[in-house]
């Protein structure tokens, strides 16, 4: 039974705007038996989700017999061409998109230039979310565009949760301490204004609280709750200096401790003076210059 074509897209009504990322347009289509694009190139980043029926694709030197649940990418100023299947054509879905962020989102993604497809299975989530930047933008409203980056941002990452080869490869043994201390380090300096726990941190990086507290000392010479109460003193040190205008209790809370008097404590034991003293003696300075 020959299938009927269709062809609808969907335009950025705010038109293309230099940034780090810009979601252009999207659309659907079912395509005729033998549809074929090029061989041409594009100036931004076309990407496709096929929703039924196969195709092949070719870009440089790679060429691809994608069907259901595959994803093709075609990179800007790269010679491409794609062709249906005669007897099962394509059904697919489309986004476009550029800007300066988007070859290191497409990377995260999974896509490399030398592999531009990934794998979903039966996963609805990316075709969903081709589907719902589409009628962003048929809406038309002000935050349209907004919400479009939502979505592509949700799509690469349904992409990447859904693909078979989503999987974090294992860390090399030499480089094992060094990553996990990075995430350690990364974690906490984004969320020590936060009630955060050893606890709760561990869990969410997936690895046992006594195992990760090893393998960081091994690496930073301190566990990560002396690490974290570090990184809050110096936090708090810098606010004495900047924002003159901050009790010492308000500081302590800004930086994470809930307790003013613990955070002198601890000021103390860092840098043997107590805030006040500090921003007493960063004053004095001040006034002598």
């Amino acid at each position: 039974m020959t299938k009927q074509a269709t062809y609808r897209v969907a335009s950025n009504s705010s038109g293309f705007r230099k940034g780090e990322l810009n979601v252009l347009f999207a659309g659907e289509s079912q395509t005729n038996s033998l549809h074929r694009i090029g061989p041409k190139v594009v100036d931004y980043y076309l990407l496709h989700h096929v929703l039924s029926g196969r195709g092949l694709f070719r870009m440089g030197d790679i060429e691809l017999n994608l069907g259901e649940g595959d994803s093709f990418l075609i990179y800007p100023g790269t010679l491409f061409h794609y062709v249906s299947d005669e007897n099962n054509p394509w059904k697919y879905r489309w986004v476009a998109f550029s800007g300066s962020a988007a070859a290191a989102l497409v990377k995260e993604a999974g896509f490399e230039p030398e592999r531009p497809y990934t794998h979903t299975g039966g996963d609805s989530a990316p075709g969903e979310r081709c589907r719902a930047i589409f009628e962003a933008f048929r809406g038309r409203s002000g935050s349209a565009a907004l919400a479009a980056s939502g979505h592509f941002h949700l799509l690469l990452a349904s992409l990447r949760e859904a693909s078979e080869d989503s999987a974090p490869e294992a860390p090399r043994p030499g480089t094992h301490s060094e990553e996990l201390a990075r995430q350690v380090i990364g974690y906490l300096s984004t969320q020590y204004a936060e009630p955060i726990t050893i606890e709760g941190m561990a869990e969410t990086l997936g690895y046992n609280r006594a195992y990760l507290s090893r393998i960081f000392k091994q690496h930073a010479g301190m566990s990560p709750a002396t690490f974290l109460t570090k990184l809050r003193v110096d936090h708090g040190r810098r606010l004495l200096r900047e924002r003159p205008e901050l009790t010492v209790e308000q500081i302590a809370s800004s930086v994470g401790f809930q307790d003013a008097l613990y955070f002198s404590k601890q000021f103390r034991r860092w840098y043997a003076q107590s805030p006040t003293e500090y921003r007493t003696a960063v004053d004095d300075s001040l006034k002598t210059k």
